[in-house]
């Protein structure tokens, strides 16, 4: 049966499909990087004339190749690219099933040949988040996902890797990520920078200070993800990420058992996350629901508010 044609099981067809196509765009990437090494890289160019905010000739080239496949497999299904973005195609979300894609999440990591760089591909089905998969192709680290079907680590290690989960009592116990982003101005880095502090500081000195054990950073969105879902990270908040950064792992961390919620400072707001918000709170899987709400709300008590606008997207998400 070609890859294309109808199945009793769509959903396992369509993560097969996803694993394959992240392997080799994965193998693009890291022959990509190969070259960069030997002196023959891709070019580098600035987006929206912010010199923090990179991408490079191998970024269009993956989502182009990522691109192709899927049309050429799936003519039907839809298509949500960061590159493609980037040319100005406008986002829209409908019940199709609807690709959603990273051609290299950790660009400036893929620049500099630091290892955490990612193919990032995410599938919705009736606007619901269904499959999730994230390859790493400098440290060979596949992760997988299939709504209902639990997540793994290149394909047999099933996540999270801490059998049964550890607990999560208090946000003082806790590992966090998160990222400077690329938008460097002084409201908004000064305000993540704020609540680094809030998150490591004695709790003596301020009422929401959360002495924890430490904070850690990848670069990339969607391995922040797969280290919650491999329970190596307690914690993961970002502002400023995009859909294709968080699409495929939001599946990986919700199949391991992990929760993944608006990134905002409102107690009140537990429901899974709006995957356009632009604004991501992920907490690892635990042994009990309420260890992950207590510390997800303990991040809410420091988490500052910070404008991460974006356009509506027709069907997903009002600005």
């Amino acid at each position: 049966m070609s890859q294309g044609s109808s199945s009793s099981n769509p959903i396992e067809e369509y993560l097969d499909f996803a694993i394959q196509l992240a392997q080799d765009a994965g193998a693009i990437i890291k022959a990509a990087v190969d070259s960069r090494m030997a002196g023959t890289g891709s070019n580098i160019e600035l987006k929206k004339e912010n010199p923090t905010d990179l991408v490079t000739e191998t970024d269009k080239a993956v989502e182009e190749f990522i691109k192709e496949r899927l049309f050429k497999t799936y003519p039907d299904h839809k298509f949500i690219g960061e590159e493609t973005f980037a040319s100005g195609t406008k986002t829209e979300f409908t019940h199709h099933p609807t690709w959603i894609v990273d051609p290299i999440d950790g660009t400036t990591n893929f620049i500099h040949g630091y290892p955490f760089v990612a193919v990032s591909i995410g599938l919705t089905i009736n606007k619901v988040p269904t499959i999730g998969v994230v390859f790493n192709p400098l440290l060979n680290e596949l992760y997988s996902a299939a709504k209902g079907k639990g997540a793994y680590l290149n394909k047999t290690i099933k996540l999270p890797l801490f059998n049964p989960p550890q607990p999560l009592t208090d946000l003082s116990e806790c590992l966090i990520a998160t990222e400077a982003g690329s938008d460097r101005s002084k409201l908004v880095i000064d305000a993540k920078i704020a609540a680094i502090h809030d998150m490591m500081r004695k709790r003596s000195d301020s009422p929401v200070a959360a002495e924890a054990h430490s904070i850690r950073t990848t670069g990339s969105a969607a391995l922040n993800l797969c280290n919650v879902a491999k329970g190596i990270i307690d914690v993961y908040w970002e502002v400023g990420c995009w859909e294709w950064d968080v699409a495929a792992g939001i599946v990986i961390v919700a199949e391991s058992g992990g929760i993944v919620i608006e990134g905002h400072n409102d107690k009140q707001d537990l429901e899974p996350v709006n995957i356009f918000c632009r604004k991501y709170l992920a907490i690892r899987a635990a042994s009990d629901k309420s260890g992950q709400i207590h510390v997800a709300s303990q991040m809410k008590d420091l988490i500052p508010h910070i404008e991460a606008p974006r356009a509506p997207v027709p069907g997903g998400y009002e600005a």
